[in-house]
C-alpha cells in the first residue's frame, strides 16, 4: 500500500515520530527547501519502506534557467532559457530516480518529457 500523506500513515498505524526520525536521518545531508518526491510503501505488518527521490524536474529546470518561478502565462511569455545539454543532464539524473514516474523509460522519452515540462514552465530550450 502506498501513502501520500501523514494522515494516510496514521490510518495505517505507522508511528509518526519514528517516521519523522527516519525521514530526517535520510535527508540530513540535503539542502533545506529543495522539493523531493518520496514513496512510502506500507507493509501489512505496519513497517514501511521509504524512498526519497531526486529533486523535481521543475526544480532542476528553474535552477538551470536561473529563475525562481515559471511564466505567468504559459505560451505567451518566456520565463527563462536552458540548453539542450542541461535538459540532457537533468534527464540522466531523473532516468535513474526511483521516485520518477517514468523511471524505466528510454533516455529519449525522459528528455521529451523534460522538454514538455520546460514548455509548461515557460522555459525555452535552446542549442
Amino acid at each position: 500500500y502506498f501513502c501520500s500523506s501523514f494522515l494516510c500513515l496514521l490510518q495505517k498505524g505507522i508511528p509518526i515520530g519514528q517516521f519523522c526520525k527516519d525521514f530526517n536521518e535520510k535527508t540530513k545531508e540535503l539542502k533545506e527547501g529543495i522539493p523531493l518526491p518520496i514513496k512510502i510503501h506500507v507493509k501489512p505488518d505496519r513497517t514501511y519502506d521509504l524512498k526519497i527521490g531526486q529533486p523535481t524536474v521543475s526544480y532542476f529546470l528553474k535552477a538551470a534557467a536561473g529563475i525562481e518561478k515559471g511564466a505567468g502565462k504559459t505560451g505567451h511569455e518566456i520565463a527563462g532559457m536552458v540548453s539542450v545539454r542541461a535538459v540532457y543532464e537533468i534527464a540522466k539524473i531523473k532516468a535513474t530516480d526511483e521516485c520518477f514516474k517514468i523511471q524505466d523509460a528510454s533516455l529519449e522519452t525522459v528528455v521529451k518529457s523534460i522538454i514538455g515540462s520546460a514548455r509548461s514552465l515557460g522555459i525555452k530550450v535552446v542549442n
